[in-house]
């Protein structure tokens, strides 16, 4: 996933994060919002009350990152996930799966359409 492919913080991801249809699990909340273009975009969010020290934070995100990579994705969408509690402590698989049920949910809801 290329510099392209990643939401940084500002008005795009503001605008997921606010118009986003919102699919919550156990470990991960995530915001897909169709986007136009033919590349799906993703963005992290891990919050500080989740882990103080940055380092933990950096951790979590790089795993998501990569199980974000390994995971089949609808185009044309922005997709914000957000960690939960839980997935600081869970294992890659199980936050790999996680992703994929979350992502399988907003495609029964119709999100990555394009629409």
């Amino acid at each position: 996933m290329g510099r392209i492919g990643r939401l940084r913080k500002g008005d795009t991801f503001d605008t997921v994060y606010r118009e986003g249809a919102v699919i919550g699990g156990p470990l991960l909340v995530l915001r897909v919002r169709a986007n136009g273009l033919e590349e799906t975009r993703w963005g992290f969010a891990v919050g500080k009350r989740l882990e103080k020290r940055a380092v933990g934070r950096n951790r979590l995100r790089r795993r998501l990152r990569e199980a974000a990579r390994l995971t089949e994705h609808p185009k044309g969408v922005d997709i914000v996930v957000t960690a939960r509690a839980g997935s600081l402590e869970a294992s890659f698989a199980t936050l790999l799966l996680a992703l994929k049920r979350g992502l399988e949910r907003a495609g029964r809801q119709g999100q990555g359409s394009g629409t």
